[in-house]
Order: structure tokens, then C-alpha cells, then sequence
């Protein structure tokens, strides 16, 4: 660990007298690490261990944004990154060096979680189908649309919980998904599966929307490229052979000064660990 700090220090040091600003204590927006035009943020709650490849990942940032201007915008592009026309092998060997990189960049929690909301839609749709054999998610449940619209359970389609209070008694009424049996002891069963379905649906909605949303930050050209600098620190051999044509192009570029002072970064860790020579 003491060789990681002393590692940090002299990365810090050398960012410093490029005019960056480097911050170690700062929230840094909500992730490890954040760049900003000449500034570097570092969570005060990374980990010891997560402290160097993510000064490598923002100062890749930096260097992105000499190649490409409006990188911040944009999230760059791999045709410059890598100075070529073809990407598409680049591309794919990017993202699984991010992959190994990053596990959350394979979203496992959310893929589970959206799993177990599918299991729950299915179980949900086998009981009305128990009251109605020819339900179908995809058309119109004509029975529950007659019977929900002269109940409060109706906002139970828009929201799991919903609170009425009467204009002049001030009465307070709470109805919940989870209570549906107790708040509405008349309504078929099929049709509080159906409310419950179509909540799990929304579920369902969001859950997907957050793991495109993912999906897109980890694509972005700039994410892929400071990701692959953070690989070839962490361990160059298991990257190369993830990426071999985008690692051999990277290291070619690196060695004719197209990314400008990530050489001398490079050299900084050769000195400091011994890495595979470049």
C-alpha cells in the first residue's frame, strides 16, 4: 500500500505542474473521480487501492480533451482516439476490458433485480389467467377497466400508495398495494393481480431505463479509452489479451507522443512498478 501512496503522490505531483488542479477530499459529484476542464476531483471515500487507476482515469479525461475538444459534450470518438477509420473491433475489445475493469459496468444487481420483477409478473399474470383463460398483457383487460373506474383503487394503477383526505371532515384515507385484500375486500382477486402487475410493470420500466442509461455512460468512446488506461495499470497482461488490437494500437500511438503527456505517465508507473515495458 505504501507504494501505491508514493505512486499516487508523484502522479498528483506531476498533474500538478501540467497546471491541473488536483482535489483528494472533495465528493467528486458522486463517483471516485470527476475531471473538469483542468481539474481533477478524487472522492475522499475512495478506496486506498482505487486512489491510482482512477487519478489514470480522469487524467485520461484530460488527454481526451486535448484530442478532442468537445469531448465533455460529446463523449468523444474512438476514429480519433485510436487514429483510424475502423472501430468496430476496437469497440468490442474495449468493452470487455471495461467490463473487467468495472463490474458494475455489467450492472449484475439491477440484472438480478429485473429478473426477479419478470418472476414476479409472470407468477401475477398465472393468477388472473386462473379467472380469465384468455388474458393477455399486451391487449386491453376489459373487465377490470368496467369494474376500476367506479373505485379509489384506480390511482392504485398510478402509484403504489395513495393517501385521500376529505374536504371538510379532514378524514384521512391510506390505501396501498400491499393492502388491497383489506382496503377493497370486494374486489376478484384477478383484478388485484392485475393492479399489482401492472406496478411491477412500471417496476419493470424503471429498472430497464437505469441499464440503458448505464449502458450508454460505459459506451462512450471517452469512458472506453480512460477505462483501457486504467486496465493496462491494473493488470497489462489480462487487458492486452482482452484487447489485443486496441491495446497494440494504444501503445503504438502512446510511443509516437499522440497522447501527448500520458507517456511520461506511463513512464511514472514503469519506474514505480516495474509494468511491462512499452
Amino acid at each position: 500500500m505504501g507504494m501505491e501512496k508514493d505512486l499516487a503522490k508523484a502522479l498528483i505531483k506531476y498533474f500538478k505542474s501540467l497546471g491541473i488542479e488536483v482535489y483528494t477530499n472533495t465528493k467528486a459529484r458522486g463517483h471516485q473521480g470527476f475531471f473538469l476542464k483542468n481539474r481533477i476531483d478524487i472522492s475522499k471515500n475512495t478506496k486506498e487501492d482505487r486512489i491510482v487507476p482512477t487519478l489514470l482515469h480522469e487524467f485520461a479525461h484530460f488527454i481526451h480533451s486535448k484530442i478532442e475538444s468537445d469531448m465533455a459534450k460529446t463523449g468523444g470518438s474512438l476514429n480519433k482516439l485510436f487514429n483510424v477509420s475502423e472501430i468496430s473491433l476496437i469497440e468490442k475489445e474495449l468493452l470487455q476490458v471495461t467490463h473487467f475493469v468495472d463490474e458494475h459496468s455489467l450492472s449484475p444487481r439491477l440484472k438480478t433485480h429485473k429478473e426477479q420483477v419478470k418472476k414476479k409478473i409472470k407468477s401475477l399474470e398465472a393468477i388472473i389467467k386462473q379467472y380469465y383463460p384468455n388474458f393477455m398483457r399486451s391487449k386491453k383487460f376489459k373487465e377490470f377497466d368496467k369494474y376500476i373506474k367506479k373505485s379509489k383503487a384506480k390511482y392504485l394503477l398510478k402509484y403504489d400508495r395513495v393517501k385521500f383526505v376529505s374536504p371538510f371532515l379532514r378524514r384521512i384515507e391510506i390505501f396501498s398495494i400491499d393492502n388491497l385484500e383489506a382496503d377493497f375486500p370486494d374486489m376478484p382477486t384477478a383484478f388485484c393481480a392485475y393492479i399489482r402487475l401492472k406496478s411491477q410493470q412500471k417496476k419493470q420500466a424503471r429498472i430497464s431505463a437505469r441499464i440503458n442509461k448505464l449502458n450508454k455512460y460505459y459506451e462512450k468512446p471517452t469512458e472506453l479509452f480512460a477505462r483501457l488506461v486504467e486496465g493496462l495499470y491494473l493488470d497489462p497482461n489480462k487487458t492486452q489479451s482482452l484487447a489485443p488490437t486496441a491495446s497494440k494500437r494504444f501503445l503504438e500511438l502512446l510511443k509516437e507522443g499522440y497522447y501527448k503527456e500520458l507517456e511520461h505517465v506511463f513512464e511514472i508507473l514503469q519506474n514505480h512498478l516495474q509494468l511491462a515495458t512499452f
